[in-house]
Formats: structure tokens, sequence, C-alpha cells
């Protein structure tokens, strides 16, 4: 190897692994080499030029007394470029005094620098030397510290699809840097353990839409295509029960880390389940009825965006849910699963909370108190009776814009789970229709409107979707009613039925 100004200290470290542990002795700036996450982010584009200006040294001094050290460890010196001076101080001589170790950056600068890395990214700056910055602005920042950086910058207006460019570039650097083994570890049984379970079976049949993929060629062969399809339609639609998995997290963690004040990170990661969402349809549209390519392309689409996902889910929001949920709240996690349901796997054992966090009580339903009622009196048994009963979902959302109750019908159309009490309704949505509910709320508050509905169809299921302002006798807002309804079958109905029709 000759040692000059363009080598690169990922090609150096790649040939003499010791070096890394060397070059700390030359300034403590290159202890940062020593994190994986830089050394293979700014290690791949940093030259030696740029190494000697981060550690404040002449470059001459750098290359020879890193020549000298590989002489030291391997007996053979490496030729140092003729163009730079030989004669300066060698690694024999008096080390020059370390420049300052740099503070570490304060939460404000940590924000500022994540901005400006934002900018040129929209701006379509080099992706190694973003990779670069973004890893040495988060060298040594926990994953709380980072969820709190990235809701401030929420907070301050910074859109959330930035946002979602910035988890993207995260992904790409914790994916180089990171070791699978240091994802979190939980017994069997723990929210985080079944989640990973589940992350596991994703990666099994990625992994087979992947190897079908590759064996259509590039491009695609359209017979082999169509040979295929079959198998690819059924691994989609297995695929598609990640969407459990999003919602459990959606319904049950993300409310949870909301009690404890952590926002930013929740509202972005569902809306990437979105935009994974939109594009798992988009893939099973393009299989079912488009080409080759198209379909090819479209489940590339969707395998990359799920990986990445796991990435996040493990390197990032796992370690900051532990982090900040107790035990207790892990067990209010865990009761509500069972209302959502799991993919692919179900929850193993092992876990035992400790006895003092296990007790939960939602309140005793089977009081003979009775509610007198504008027109009669119901006990608090039979009104939830009636409620669980109805042929619709029903929830209600108070003047505090907190939901306070949910219908727990066995065939809900919508999933809810008890983590979504005492929630904001804002956050009770996907992110992209957040803006919807506002307005909705706004104008039931100020009386401009009464009623707002919708309609859609999903899977073959026609769903009427309507909010209901509730006021008091003197017209005050007291909250908003959401009655969602499947009318698939009542609108078949044709003429009159006036006999009982039972066999």
């Amino acid at each position: 190897m000759i040692l000059n100004s363009k080598t690169k200290i990922s090609e150096l470290a790649k040939e003499y692994p010791f070096i890394i542990d060397f070059m700390p002795t030359l300034s403590p700036e290159y202890k940062k080499l020593q994190n994986p996450i830089i050394r293979k982010t700014m290690g791949a584009v940093a030259t030696m030029e740029k190494v000697a200006s981060i550690g404040e040294l002449e470059l001459d001094y750098l290359l020879n007394s890193v020549a000298d050290e590989i002489e030291r460890q391997t007996g053979e010196r490496p030729e140092v470029d003729p163009g730079v001076p030989t004669g300066a101080a060698s690694a024999s001589e008096p080390v020059p005094a370390p420049a300052p170790t740099a503070a570490p950056m304060s939460q404000e600068e940590r924000k500022t620098a994540l901005s400006a890395i934002l900018l040129d990214l929209h701006a379509g700056g080099d992706t190694d030397d973003l990779k670069a910055r973004f890893a040495e602005t988060i060298a040594d920042i926990s994953p709380s510290e980072l969820a709190v950086v990235e809701q401030s910058l929420i907070e301050d207006g910074l859109p959330e699809e930035e946002i979602k460019n910035f988890c993207t570039l995260h992904v790409q650097v914790f994916k180089e840097g990171l070791d699978k083994g240091d994802v979190p570890s939980m017994p069997g049984g723990h929210p985080v353990h079944t989640y990973m379970m589940e992350n596991r079976a994703t990666e099994n049949i990625v992994a087979e839409l992947d190897t079908a993929l590759c064996d259509l060629g590039d491009p695609p062969d359209a017979d082999a295509f169509a040979a295929r399809k079959a198998s690819l339609m059924a691994n989609l639609e297995n695929l598609g029960q990640v969407n459990t998995h999003y919602t459990r997290m959606e319904n049950q963690l993300f409310p949870t880390l909301e009690q404890h004040s952590i926002t930013g990170p929740t509202q972005v990661m569902w809306a990437v389940h979105d935009d994974i969402r939109a594009w798992m349809k988009d893939a099973v549209s393009k299989t079912e009825s488009g080409s080759a390519q198209e379909a090819v392309s479209a489940i590339n689409k969707v395998s990359e965006a799920v990986k990445d996902m796991i990435y996040k889910e493990e390197y990032i929001l796992y370690p900051m849910s532990l982090e900040n949920l107790t035990e207790a709240d892990w067990v209010w996690v865990r009761k509500g699963e069972e209302d959502i349901g799991y993919a692919w796997v179900m929850p193993s054992t092992g876990w035992e909370p400790e006895e003092s966090v296990k007790t939960y009580d939602p309140g005793d339903m089977t009081t003979t108190s009775y509610v007198n009622l504008d027109t009669g009196a119901l006990s608090l048994e039979q009104i939830n009776l009636m409620l669980k009963h109805l042929p619709m979902d029903i929830t209600y959302v108070d003047d505090n814009d907190q939901v306070a109750y949910f219908s727990a019908t066995d065939d809900r159309i919508f999933p809810r789970s008890p983590g979504i009490i005492g929630r904001q309704v804002s956050k009770c949505h996907p992110p992209k229709s957040v803006h919807i509910v506002e307005r909705i709320v706004t104008a039931f508050k100020s009386g401009e409107r009464d009623v707002a509905e919708f309609w859609l169809e999903r899977g073959g299921v026609f769903v009427h979707i309507r909010y209901f302002a509730v006021r008091d006798d003197e017209g005050t807002y007291k909250g908003t009613i959401e009655v969602s309804q499947d009318l698939t079958e009542l609108r078949k109905l044709e003429g009159e039925q006036r006999l009982l029709d039972w066999e």
C-alpha cells in the first residue's frame, strides 16, 4: 500500500486493523474511529488529508507516524507518497500535545446539526458525506435522547415527511454500524420479545419474496412471472399480517410512550406504517394485474421498507421504550395486546412481572347500582352489555379531546385496545388524517357543524363512518361520538320482509 493524502481510513483499517487502536495515541479525536458506526460511515469517505485536519496534525506527520506503526507491527514499512515530505517528525519523536477533546454536543447543538443535515439531504447532498456527518452527530446519543431531538424538530415545525427522511438516513447508518446481537433481548412473553419473534417471521417471508424475484431474472421474464404469480400473491398475503404487528404497536405501545411525553418518534413511525400499507396494497394490485416489471418494482419497494422498519424498531424504538417504560407499563401493554391479536406467532412464556405491578382493575361493571336516564334506568352492567351488542363500533371522545370509551364488540371494524383510553384523539389516527379529525372537532366545538360522515370499501366490505357532536340541553359541547358500521349486507336489501324467516 502507498500512503498518501487520498488514502482512505477505511482502506487502511481493512489492511491493518491495529491502526484503529493506534490512531487515538496521535489525537484524542481519533477515538471516534473505534465507534463502528463512524468507522463504517465517515471512515468510508474520509481521506488521510481529512483525518489529519480532524486531528489537527500535519499531514506528513500523520502519514509517517502510521507508516512507522505498520513497520513496527509487521516488519514492513509501506511507501509514503514521494510528494509528501518525509523529513518531518516521525513516530519515534515526541508526539505533539493532543488537541483538547471536544465537549459532547448539547441537545440544541445536535438539533441544529441534524436540521442542517436534513436540509442538505432534501437539496440532494452527497449521501456518503451526509451519513458520515449524521454518524458523528449521533455517535454518543442514546435512543431516548434521539427521540427527544426528533420530537423537538417536529414541535419546531419540521414536516413529518422530512423526519421520515431523517429516519431513513438513521437506518442506513445503523445497518452499517451495529451488530444484530445488539438488539434487545427480553424473556418470552414480554411485548418486545413478541415483537421480535414477529420480526423474524417477517424476515423469513421477505426472504422468500426476494428469492422469488431473483429467480425471475433482470429484467424479469414474463413467462416466469406468470408461472410464479400465485406463489407471489400467497407470500404477499402472508406478509400482509405485518399490519397486525404495526396496529398493535400503534394502539398499545405508542400511547404508553405518549404517557411519558414521547410523541415525535411514534408519529413518524405511524406515518411510515401507513406508507408500507399503501405500498403493500400497490404490490398486490401490480402482481395481480400489472406487468412483470411493475410487480417486481412494487414488491421490492415493500420488501425494502419492511426490512428498514425492522431496523427502526430494533435499534431505535425498542431500546428507547425499554429505557423509558416501567414494568407496570409493560404489563399494561401486554394486557391490551389480546384485543388486537398477533402476526404469525403467539407470545411465549418466561416473563414474570413482579406481583406489585400485576394488579389491573378496569372498574367493576357488575355493580347493581342504576343510572337514571331520560327515559328509564339501567345498571352499569346493562349499559356496558347494550353498547357491546350494538351492531356498530362506537367511540366517545370527551370535551378535552381525549378518548373516554370505545365499545368492545366482538367483531370490531377498526381495531381498538384499552391503551387508547385517555389518549388525545389526534394521536389515535394516522398522521396523514389527523388534520381531518382536528377540523371535525373544531367545527363541532364552534357549533358550525353537528355531523360528518364518510364511507369506504375495504376488501369488499362497505363501511359507513359518522361523527356526531354531543351537546347538553344548553347546547354546550360535551364531546364527539364516532360510529362505524358495516353496511355491506344492508345495501343488498330489496323489497320487504315482514315475517320471521327462521328455519
